[in-house]
């Protein structure tokens, strides 16, 4: 059987991920530090199904140095890391060292092992920073993209505008790089909005999920900025199926950044999910507050290439996968509210 190892394995994207390639025979091995809320609700979904769990730092690399060794995966999903803008600038260091050192140190384990193991790296679309250099065309409730109608595209400029941009965008490169020099079979996902079953959405990272469980606890919630905003959403389950099979195709793919979303056709602007969730007899309470730094009004994914290299494309689309989300919340309210 071959072996996934994954960083970050009991977050939402990793422990969705363990599962995924649980139910493909795979022996999926999850790492994490259990530091962010809601990673042992999910260690405790997926603990019986995996083949094991570590309880490490990415930051230590020893550890890490030693787990890769013996193990020897066939495949690296490197999910783990600081994850919210906000929390980037009140703590820039912890997320330096979470995002670029964590990263670094899983690299430098498969070049000084020798590890042929095939990477794959969860980065973000924050690297392209905020885009007000765009024109953007304000309708009713959205934004839209004055001449890139198809959305961001991989030859747009980096333009690391926060802590989180810069970690992310740095080890973004980094991944690039060692795919140069040292031959790693790398693949790197400049990620938008992901959503989906047990995600723990809170305020500063996860909006789609935070708006449905505020919602459904009749909590109040801020929006930031005036509710225009817009992001290309993709269900967890989509992107999941791109691990798969990025992890088993056996094309060598030379140039491997890919940004991956939902796209134009799957975007959703703020006030437009409240408009659904209202459709959906639930009452979103809301206020209004100032934009935040480094926000961008809009980020759409062009997946053209992605689709082009590795024939994948989004299938869920924002109603289905909102229902399928407000279904999650609605069976586990007990469990969202003890871990929120």
């Amino acid at each position: 059987m071959k072996k996934i190892f994954i960083t970050g394995g009991a977050g939402f994207i990793g422990s969705n991920a363990a599962e995924h390639f649980v139910k493909k025979k795979w022996k999926v091995y999850v790492f994490d530090n259990l530091s962010r809320r809601g990673t042992k609700v999910n260690l405790k979904r997926i603990k019986n199904k995996i083949s094991k769990f570590y309880f490490g730092d990415i930051k230590d690399f020893k550890k890490l140095s030693s787990i890769l060794k013996d193990l020897k995966p066939d495949v690296i999903l490197h999910a783990a890391g600081q994850v919210a803008v906000t929390t980037s600038i009140e703590n820039p260091k912890k997320d330096l060292q979470d995002n670029l050192i964590g990263t670094f140190n899983l690299l430098e384990c498969l070049r000084i092992n020798k590890i042929k193991a095939k990477f794959i790296y969860t980065s973000t679309n924050k690297v392209y920073g905020n885009l007000n250099d765009l024109k953007l065309i304000r309708k009713k409730l959205r934004y839209q993209f004055k001449i890139m109608k198809n959305g961001i595209s991989e030859k747009n400029n980096l333009d690391l505008h926060s802590p989180y941009g810069c970690s992310k965008g740095a080890a973004d490169q980094y991944v690039n790089d060692y795919s140069r020099i040292y031959n790693i079979n790398s693949f790197v996902l400049r990620q938008s909005c992901i959503y989906g079953k047990n995600q723990f959405g809170i305020e500063d990272q996860g909006w789609v999920a935070w708006f449905i469980i505020a919602s459904m606890m009749k909590k109040k919630f801020k929006i930031y900025g005036d509710g225009k905003q817009v992001r290309d959403i993709l269900y967890i389950d989509d992107l999941c199926d791109l691990f798969f099979k990025i992890s088993e195709t056996k094309k060598k793919i030379k140039d491997s950044i890919f940004n991956v979303g939902g796209g134009n056709k799957f975007s959703l602007s703020l006030l437009e999910l409240i408009d659904i969730l209202k459709k959906r007899h639930l009452k979103p309470k809301f206020i209004f507050s100032k934009w935040r730094k480094g926000d961008q009004k809009i980020y759409i994914s062009n997946n053209s290439k992605i689709m082009k290299k590795l024939n994948w494309r989004p299938k869920t689309n924002p109603k289905k996968g909102v229902d399928i989300l407000i279904k999650w919340v609605v069976e586990n309210k007990k469990i969202i509210s003890e871990v929120i």
